[in-house]
């Protein structure tokens, strides 16, 4: 019997064993023209090393891998990063019952992550596009802080949120009803007593110190609440602040208090920020909107224009390009192709819709060097062009499929059978 159970052990464990060096080997992608999004720029007949889901080497001297992929010197690029959308929160917008991003109850504490949905058939119709991995964005609810974005890859997996409270979002700008001063003097006062807390709190806890006498109840740091925590995070720069916002006063105002508080900023929608380029530039705060964003949406917004990235760009603005409807996003290559047409490089481009996403909301990916993520897509031809489809996508180093029900949709309409028209076999 005891041989029996260690015959069925070892066999258990062979198996494990199989399932961990599969999970856990080595690619090597060779051949490659690789954009490598940083001061290299472009590497021709390059090589690339991935191990553990990230990237391990550059055109090493010698390749050890367990599996060699020949790129037959197609483009490689960082895997595409789509932010400012509610993916896997809102399955069909019409249907109420599909739709988690909002609640009126919401405030800053809202974690919409819980929610997230891998399985949304959208994830896998934005892989379509090259996106690799999303910054997902709560609605929020009456208050003026949304909540707090998280970032998924996707893989479709149950585990692919991978940063969760990755980001506070606030609402500022015109109000359908009352004054938007009101809400930038919200911002500004709980900025200021959240300040006052903790430089409070480091004074007694000093003082306690040195009063030896001091009761043990004195020295005991008092529990903070959650939305309190959430600022004290903003003000010691743990979290960005991603503020939406158009016009030129407002966003004066948040460079104020960027200024103030020391707060990592982050502009989202400005439209009035190329009025303001030099000021926002030399507070190194970056600013996220449409490429396609050229009509005034409201009186804020008089001064979008397709030329704006470039322009923002060119004042040494990190801008980062997003698609915020969910359902659209696979189309953010082509909205950096029209950013394209209208004075940005390719190379600025693709940063916009990798490096500058990765590095607005702290995620270690959006660029192919030694130590990042393996987020990677090899593209047919030029990914900015419309017929250039993904050719592979490797989303940490494990390769996914681009086939989406989309896909599956148009086989079973259009494959000749002898059922009735709207079935197949």
């Amino acid at each position: 019997m005891n041989k029996i159970k260690l015959f069925k052990a070892s066999l258990v464990a062979l198996a494990l064993s199989t399932v961990c060096s599969a999970n856990a080997e080595s690619l090597a992608i060779t051949n490659a023209t690789i954009h490598t999004v940083t001061e290299q720029g472009v590497l021709t007949n390059a090589t690339v090393v991935i191990d553990n889901g990230k990237i391990i080497a550059i055109n090493p001297e010698k390749i050890d891998a367990d599996v060699v992929f020949d790129a037959m010197g197609k483009i490689l690029t960082p895997g595409l990063i789509g932010s400012m959308n509610s993916l896997g929160l809102v399955e069909v917008n019409a249907v109420s019952r599909s739709r988690d991003a909002r609640d009126k109850k919401a405030d800053i504490t809202f974690d919409a992550s819980l929610a997230y949905n891998p399985l949304s058939t959208v994830v896998p119709y934005s892989r379509k596009g090259g996106i690799t991995s999303n910054v997902t964005v709560p609605g929020g609810g009456d208050s003026m802080f949304k909540g707090q974005t998280f970032v998924t890859d996707l893989s479709g997996e149950f585990d692919s949120v991978f940063i969760k409270e990755n980001a506070v979002i606030i609402d500022l700008g015109a109000k359908s009803s009352g004054s938007r001063a009101l809400n930038l003097q919200k911002l500004r006062n709980e900025l200021d007593d959240a300040q006052k807390a903790l430089t409070k709190a480091a004074e007694e806890a000093k003082s306690a110190k040195k009063d030896k006498k001091a009761d043990e109840k004195s020295k005991t740091p008092k529990e903070l609440k959650r939305d309190e925590k959430i600022m004290n995070a903003l003000l010691a720069g743990d979290k960005p602040l991603v503020a939406y916002a158009d016009r030129a006063t407002d966003l004066l105002e948040l460079l104020k208090l960027k200024a103030e508080f020391n707060i990592d900023l982050v502009i989202a929608g400005g439209a009035d920020a190329i009025l303001i380029s030099e000021q926002i530039a030399a507070a190194k705060v970056p600013v996220i909107f449409g490429a396609l964003d050229n009509l005034p949406s409201s009186f804020d917004s008089l001064h979008s224009s397709l030329d704006n990235t470039a322009k923002l760009t060119q004042a040494g603005i990190n801008v980062a390009l997003a698609v915020h409807d969910a359902h659209n996003l696979y189309q953010l290559r082509f909205e950096a192709g029209n950013a394209i047409a209208n004075g940005l490089t390719r190379e600025q481009a693709l940063a916009a819709v990798t490096a500058n996403v990765a590095d607005a909301f702290n995620i270690n990916a959006g660029r192919i060097v030694v130590g990042k993520k393996a987020d990677l897509v090899l593209w047919s031809a030029d990914p900015f062009e419309l017929s250039t489809k993904v050719d592979k996508m490797w989303i940490g180093g494990k390769e996914y499929s681009t086939q989406s029900r989309q896909d599956e949709l148009r086989k079973r309409y259009t494959t000749k059978s002898d059922m009735p028209r709207g079935y197949t076999k």
